[in-house]
């Protein structure tokens, strides 16, 4: 059992550590995206959509989100989706939830783009890298959204899987054993789509166009894609999309009934997320290991405090480790912002 003595500020080496314990699972947050791309540190993505240069959102769009309560696109997106449908169904005029639709989608896009990384500006050497860190466990877990895990598998697709082996690249229930490393995207990803039976899809781009094909907005008049990620919101809001979805269900399950030793990179766990806190404290866990930049003394120490308060009452063993000791924290893997 875990007791809240006086933390201290020292920090173990990934590499001691991982030798002295076999780790099952890697759940990846936004720190390992910012460790390549500083712009990946914006607080929010439904605000910078609001006064995004480009075509930002209205206040008529606004209004959809109010209505709804909630910041996350996808559920906005698929309900407007589906009133344009019923809509059209009854003999009502569907303009208005489908120029909404697009208006919000195109809000997105812009706003995407604003904070993504580009493909020209990746190097193969980083992706090689990412992509052998992500391969030396069973289960990659991942809240990210942005392509970079995605680019770093295509660029060895030999050694993880993403399970999307059904027709078409669809998530298939009935084909989930794997017998190499798998990455399962908690949130979705940039690179899923909501399919209009619900089911999730991949998009097939090469990796040079994939975020490119995400600009692509089709206006003609039957609905495209709804892209399938949730980027913000509350613990709450992402239950409701994770729960509305075959694929983010299936992904948060094998969360929930984990066992062994995991890795937490570059995940703050914070109020957001509080229905990943809920998931680990269910699962079978012996060890947990934490990344924490070394940012000064009180830094690290308020990271301890904070990760073991979580996990108070658990029967589970917490380690700290330099997130810069570890293969997605390497310094090396810094590209600077463009301004």
């Amino acid at each position: 059992m875990m007791d809240f003595q006086e933390f201290d500020a020292e920090l173990e080496d990934w590499n001691a550590l991982r030798a002295t314990t076999s780790f099952t699972s890697l759940l990846v947050g936004n720190g390992a995206s910012r460790a390549v791309w500083d712009d990946f540190g914006y607080d929010s993505l439904f605000e910078n959509a609001r006064t995004v240069e480009e075509k930002p959102l209205s206040q008529s769009e606004l209004s959809v989100f109010e209505a709804m309560g909630t910041r996350v696109f996808e559920q906005v997106l698929s309900a407007l989706k589906t009133t344009s449908r019923v809509n059209k169904a009854l003999a009502v005029s569907s303009a208005a939830p489908r120029n909404r639709y697009y208006a919000i989608k195109e809000a997105l896009i812009n706003t995407v783009h604003t904070v993504h990384i580009p493909w020209r500006l990746v190097q193969a050497s980083s992706l090689a890298k990412i992509n052998q860190e992500l391969g030396s466990y069973p289960t990659v877990f991942t809240t990210n959204y942005d392509l970079l895990n995605y680019w770093a598998i295509l660029h060895d697709s030999q050694a993880i899987t993403d399970l999307f082996n059904g027709a078409d690249s669809n998530f298939d229930l009935s084909k989930t054993q794997a017998d190499k490393s798998r990455i399962l995207y908690l949130h979705g990803g940039l690179h899923l789509v909501r399919n209009s039976d619900g089911t999730a899809r991949k998009l097939t781009s090469t990796e040079g166009t994939l975020l490119g094909s995400f600009a692509i907005n089709n206006t003609i008049k039957t609905l495209d894609d709804v892209p399938l990620f949730i980027s913000e919101g509350t613990a709450q809001d992402k239950l409701k999309t994770i729960r509305s979805s075959d694929y983010l269900s299936f992904c948060y399950e094998q969360l929930l009934t984990h066992d062994g030793a995991l890795c937490i990179f570059g995940h703050s766990l914070g109020e957001q997320d509080s229905h990943i806190v809920h998931a680990l404290r269910q699962a079978k866990l012996k060890t947990i290991a934490f990344s924490i930049y070394p940012r000064n003394k009180a830094f690290i120490q308020h990271q301890k405090r904070h990760y073991t308060k979580l996990f108070e009452g658990m029967d589970v063993t917490l380690r700290f480790f330099d997130s810069k000791s570890h293969g997605l924290g390497n310094p090396k893997l810094s590209v600077p912002v463009e301004r």
